[in-house]
């Protein structure tokens, strides 16, 4: 399929920001142009409540959403954001977070990380698998249902998804029900097909910015020493929770995105993929300006109300 007409002038207003010169990239610049204000038309919640999560030698920021039409005592999803674990915050991911929230009728705890290169991996891994913990234990505190529980999150979001599903099986829970992967991270390689073929930054999304956010978030770590990033190199797969895989036609991910789903499905893991056509990476976030991605976002929230029912 040809490239989703609402996404060409999106594309033109980046045009400049898809020859940027990663490398040279300051850091403070580049969250500076991601960290947009609030929408003004934000969907309407029950509530939406700031906290401060109290974890093991440190605090996160984090975000409650439930839904007006969400039971008294809902489930819940923790949301991780996307930003190449260097990007990215509460407010960025706030609509997604709002839309999954309205469309699943469960409520959203969104996660706010330690970003790299200030903490490094697996910095933001174990924040996100402590959040998660910690929802667990707060349940009754968050006015939640602590015993069905989800994990989302996009593109390096949708990675420490990824990661805390492997972490809660390994470390004796939490018990998860499902895991959301939106274009996820899982691979440090470069050199697939949808990398040759989309990351020039044309659409988006570039092979030179992948390499600045991997070289920020792993430091001095060799890829092959940091499996909790490169989860597409986890040797058994079995026993994580079901999935749903979302990925898109013109991302530089969508190959290992692709390859991870598969990986999930031979292992036994009940998994829902879909690669969405005439997409860039970013899409499930532009909803406003694209109204072809909404229905993705109904999917991923049915599957999730499914599995949290």
């Amino acid at each position: 399929m040809t490239l989703n007409p609402a996404l060409e002038p999106i594309l033109q207003a980046f045009a400049a920001f898809a020859d940027t010169d990663w490398s040279q990239m300051p850091v403070d610049v580049a969250r500076g142009m991601m960290n947009t204000p609030l929408a003004d038309t934000a969907l309407p919640m029950r509530r939406v409540d700031n906290l401060s999560l109290d974890l093991p030698g440190r605090s996160v920021e984090a975000r409650l959403y439930v839904p007006n039409g969400a039971p008294e005592t809902p489930p819940l999803i923790v949301y991780f954001h996307g930003g190449g674990w260097v990007l990215g915050s509460l407010d960025t991911h706030d609509t997604t977070c709002r839309e999954l929230a309205e469309d699943s009728s469960a409520a959203v705890l969104s996660i706010d990380y330690r970003l790299a290169p200030e903490a490094r991996y697996p910095a933001a891994a174990e924040d996100c698998y402590d959040a998660t913990c910690w929802a667990r234990d707060h349940a009754a505190e968050l006015g939640i249902d602590g015993t069905r529980l989800a994990v989302a999150g996009d593109s390096a979001g949708g990675n420490l998804a990824a990661a805390v599903s492997l972490m809660a099986r390994d470390r004796g829970g939490p018990a998860l029900r499902h895991q959301l992967l939106i274009y996820p991270v899982t691979d440090a390689d470069f050199t697939t097909s949808s990398y040759i073929a989309n990351g020039s930054g044309a659409y988006f999304l570039s092979t030179s910015a992948m390499r600045w956010f991997w070289q920020h978030y792993l430091g001095g770590t060799a890829p092959q020493d940091a499996p909790l990033a490169r989860v597409l190199h986890t040797s058994d797969l079995a026993g994580l929770a079901p999935a749903t895989v979302i990925t898109a036609q013109y991302d530089p991910l969508r190959d290992e995105g692709d390859a991870y789903a598969q990986k999930l499905a031979e292992a036994g893991v009940a998994t829902d993929h879909h690669i969405a056509p005439g997409m860039i990476h970013g899409f499930f976030g532009m909803t406003a300006a694209v109204p072809d991605a909404r229905p993705w976002v109904t999917l991923a929230a049915q599957n999730l109300a499914k599995a949290l029912a």
